[in-house]
């Protein structure tokens, strides 16, 4: 039986080629991401979160806040994006695509943690920031390597990363007993039902002059 894709490694190998291919994204760090499958959260694909207060605003003080440590393979975690259902159950594989593109555009050009200020979407109209997301989909896609691609096209069972136990979303030094570092020990692989409309079907190339 052949074996089933990873979707979230899939997805930081994807992270990784993006940053490589488009100069708009050189300064994302790839390994200071991770990538889990989650609940549902209204009607959106994925989310990122900062999983780290940027260097600025902890040096401006939060009051005493902090956010438990993320930190995978050794490396201090500064994002997390979460993969939702309908990025799995409704999606073509252009807006699988897409949708990583969209979460990552959204983190700071320092990549420290925080979220970009103009690329919020109380700033930046939705239709103008997919404009922008559906532009740089299309130059990736000329020459996006197949076997990038290739998973994000698939029908079936598959496995992601999921949490075993979820972090605090912020916690207040002096008032917080939970966990305060987590790790792998902290994630497991659950099995999840990729749908996709025509499986295998190679993701659709921007034509010259478009």
């Amino acid at each position: 039986m052949a074996s089933r894709p990873q979707m979230t490694l899939a997805v930081k190998r994807l992270i990784r080629d993006l940053a490589a291919r488009l100069p708009e994204l050189s300064h994302v760090k790839p390994a200071r991401i991770l990538v889990v499958a989650g609940e549902a959260r209204r009607a959106s694909r994925a989310t990122i979160r900062p999983a780290h207060f940027g260097e600025t605003r902890a040096r401006g003080g939060r009051g005493g806040l902090r956010k438990p440590l993320i930190r995978i393979a050794g490396r201090k975690i500064l994002y997390v994006i979460t993969l939702r259902p309908l990025w799995f159950r409704a999606s073509t594989p252009e807006q699988r695509v897409s949708t990583i593109l969209h979460e990552i555009w959204h983190a700071s050009e320092r990549f420290d943690g925080t979220l970009h200020r103009g690329r919020v979407h109380s700033r930046l109209p939705r239709a103008r920031y997919e404009r922008r997301i559906r532009a740089l989909r299309d130059r990736y896609l000329e020459d996006a390597p197949a076997e990038i691609l290739a998973p994000f096209t698939y029908s079936g069972i598959c496995l992601a990363r999921m949490w075993l136990e979820r972090p605090a979303g912020f916690y207040r030094v002096g008032e917080y007993g939970g966990r305060r570092t987590y790790t792998e020990k902290q994630l497991f692989l659950g099995l999840v039902r990729m749908k996709t409309a025509i499986p295998g079907r190679p993701l659709a190339r921007r034509r010259p002059g478009r």
